[in-house]
């Protein structure tokens, strides 16, 4: 849904805003921010990655805290330029996985498998705490 434009509204949707750069300006901006990166390591063959992206990443809840906390990367481990690297330095065993990074690439917390709004929100909430 797209607000309607004017020159002092961007345009909104509830939800996740996933970060658009590459991997490195993603960890620069985390660094700035002095927050942590929320990966979404995926597939596109992924079916609760599917379900996960039209689904809980849409909820305005789980938009309003992510976007607010962390800097949000979805990143396809098969096709993303730094997938196989951080698929293999992550340990990656299954998708979906979620990963709570620092800017230099340290995992402080990690989740698996699909879930709904309410748990990936008490997950990223835990990742808050164990960055502390």
């Amino acid at each position: 849904v797209k607000a309607p434009h004017n020159s002092t509204t961007e345009v909104t949707h509830s939800g996740i805003h996933f970060f658009h750069g590459t991997w490195e300006e993603a960890k620069l901006k985390a660094k700035k921010e002095d927050k942590l990166i929320f990966l979404d390591a995926m597939t596109s063959w992924c079916g609760p990655c599917k379900m996960m992206a039209k689904s809980t990443f849409k909820e305005e809840a789980v938009g309003d805290f992510f976007n607010e906390n962390f800097i949000n990367v979805k990143m396809d481990m098969e096709k993303d330029p730094e997938g196989p690297r951080l698929e293999n330095e992550l340990y990656l065993t299954g998708y979906p996985t979620m990963y709570f990074l620092n800017h230099k690439e340290k995992p402080i917390y990690k989740t698996m498998g699909y879930m709904k709004g309410k748990k990936l929100i008490s997950e990223g909430k835990k990742a808050l705490k164990a960055k502390k």
